[in-house]
C-alpha cells in the first residue's frame, strides 16, 4: 500500500485538533445574537409600538417568539429576529377569524 494515501496517526491528531478547536467557534458564531433587517424595516415603516389596534401579533406575517410576549419573526423581513409582537409595519395584514 502506498504511505502516501493512508492517513498517518499525526495528520488524523492534526485535523482531530483543528475540528476540535473549531467547535467553540462555531458555537459563538451561532449565539452572535439576533439579527436585524434594517433594509426592510426602513422599507416597511417598521416601529417597536402599534398602529391603533394594528400590531404584530395579530398580523399573518408574524412569527411569534418562544413565549407570546417574546421578540418574534417576521416572513418579510429575512433573518431578523427582533420584531416585537406589539410592533407594526406598513405590510400589516390581520390574521384571519
Amino acid at each position: 500500500m502506498d504511505s502516501k494515501s493512508t492517513p498517518t496517526r499525526r495528520q488524523f491528531m492534526k485535523i482531530g485538533g483543528m475540528a476540535v478547536a473549531m467547535i467553540p467557534l462555531m458555537l459563538i458564531a451561532n449565539q452572535s445574537g439576533a439579527a436585524t433587517n434594517a433594509a426592510m424595516r426602513a422599507a416597511m415603516k417598521y416601529q417597536d409600538k402599534p398602529n391603533g389596534e394594528k400590531d404584530c401579533i395579530a398580523c399573518v406575517q408574524f412569527v411569534p417568539g418562544k413565549t407570546a410576549k417574546d421578540l418574534g419573526g417576521c416572513k418579510l423581513f429575512a433573518g431578523d429576529t427582533e420584531v416585537s409582537p406589539t410592533g407594526y409595519c406598513a405590510a400589516w395584514v390581520a390574521k384571519p377569524k
